[in-house]
């Protein structure tokens, strides 16, 4: 049976067109997914993501059980509600799953996974938790969530899911106007909220409002509890907010860069090859996260391709898994798709080391070859073009 947010009956009354999400019923558009992407850039849109995983850590042991396990290195957040972008990797340095964690004390942080590695990652992230002093709690969306099922069954009693009444609904509201149009919603947010930094989030009233998103846009996402989320969903619908779909939200984070983990990354792909070795940490010689030993040394797994962006300059439109054509060798498109702000094909792709940034390359689209031009893998940014 598909799983379904605590926002489901809320989309269908605005007339969702539905599909499957990683087990998932979720919204692709309602009605345009173009004059979706748009509403984003230009006013305010918002997106239910109540199917990413919501993890609290907590415990003495928090802080130096992070440094551990991830490649990032939580030691570098000190001011509380800061927030840090990571991968979670496994032992050969390959992306197990790519994460954000908030900060409060040494000893309780929020984690958010995505939805469809909420599976292997839960099991992973506790695997790794012996000799540690900390417990890793669960949020469900869902009575029907499958994280339930493996919080049940640990062994140890204070890693199981927390109970019932902590269900969570998360709402991303994105755009140009989306703070202004979310405090005149709930007026009441605004002082604990509006001198937010980016990457960093607050804590009211029960909800956690955090200035992050995936669009390239500013905004906030907000985790609520679940028996609130249709009434603060209507609220932001009152307050002249859109509702957006998956396909907005997939040509929205193609357009600002941002990789989706099962396309542009997997186990097989380190950080480095996926254009995210800024986020892996090496200053502290004397941190061994998991996967560091497989990055540097003489022993590191070797980097053979680099990640870039490709603009496409024929007609047609780009798509993943297209063979890129370069003197240097083939590559491959990991995401690609038609770019409503630019109004043109544009794609990230992993290609062999030495092709430059402004040369051409061709990608073979149905039997044919068309040309495109390898840029840097971030095309679009708070509504304006980065080509």
């Amino acid at each position: 049976m598909p799983l379904r947010t605590p926002l489901y009956d809320s989309h269908l009354a605005a007339g969702a067109k539905m599909v499957d999400f990683s087990g998932w019923e979720m919204p692709i558009h309602y009605g345009s997914q173009i004059e979706e992407h748009h509403v984003v850039r230009r006013d305010a849109g918002m997106f239910d993501v109540s199917h990413m995983c919501a993890l609290d850590l907590v415990g003495p042991d928090a802080r130096a059980y992070l440094r551990h396990l991830l490649a990032n290195d939580v030691a570098k957040l000190t001011t509380p509600g800061k927030a840090l972008y990571s991968c979670l990797l496994n032992k050969s340095g390959g992306v197990v799953d790519d994460l954000i964690v908030y900060f409060f004390t040494a000893e309780r942080y929020r984690i958010v996974v995505n939805a469809g590695t909420a599976l292997k990652d839960v099991p992973w992230m506790r695997s790794q938790l012996k000799g540690f002093n900390a417990e890793l709690l669960v949020h469900r969306t869902d009575h029907h969530d499958p994280v339930a099922i493996i919080a049940r069954q640990g062994s140890n009693a204070r890693e199981r899911r927390r109970t019932a009444n902590d269900a969570v609904a998360m709402i991303a509201v994105q755009g140009p106007n989306a703070r202004e149009r979310f405090w005149t919603a709930f007026p009441d947010t605004r002082a604990a909220t509006e001198t937010l930094g980016v990457f960093q989030a607050a804590e009211w009233n029960g909800w956690l409002i955090a200035r992050t998103g995936y669009t390239g846009e500013d905004g906030f996402e907000i985790t609520l509890p679940a028996s609130d989320g249709a009434r603060v969903w209507q609220k932001l619908l009152d307050a002249g907010i859109k509702p957006c779909g998956l396909g907005a939200r997939d040509t929205l984070r193609l357009e600002a860069g941002m990789n989706l983990y099962g396309q542009d990354m997997d186990e097989s792909i380190s950080p480095y090859e996926a254009g995210l070795k800024w986020t892996v940490d090496l200053k502290d010689a004397a941190r061994d996260f998991i996967g560091r030993s497989a990055l540097e040394g003489k022993n590191a797994r070797p980097v053979r391709n680099q990640f870039a962006g490709l603009l496409l300059l024929d007609r047609g439109v780009l798509r993943a898994h297209q063979k890129v054509i370069t003197p240097q060798g083939d590559g491959e498109i990991t995401s690609g798709s038609f770019s409503p702000t630019l109004t043109q094909s544009i794609a990230m792709a992993r290609l062999p080391e030495g092709v430059a940034l402004g040369s051409e390359v061709e990608v073979e689209i149905r039997d044919k070859r068309l040309k495109a031009r390898v840029v840097k893998p971030s095309f679009v940014r708070n509504g304006k073009s980065l080509i």
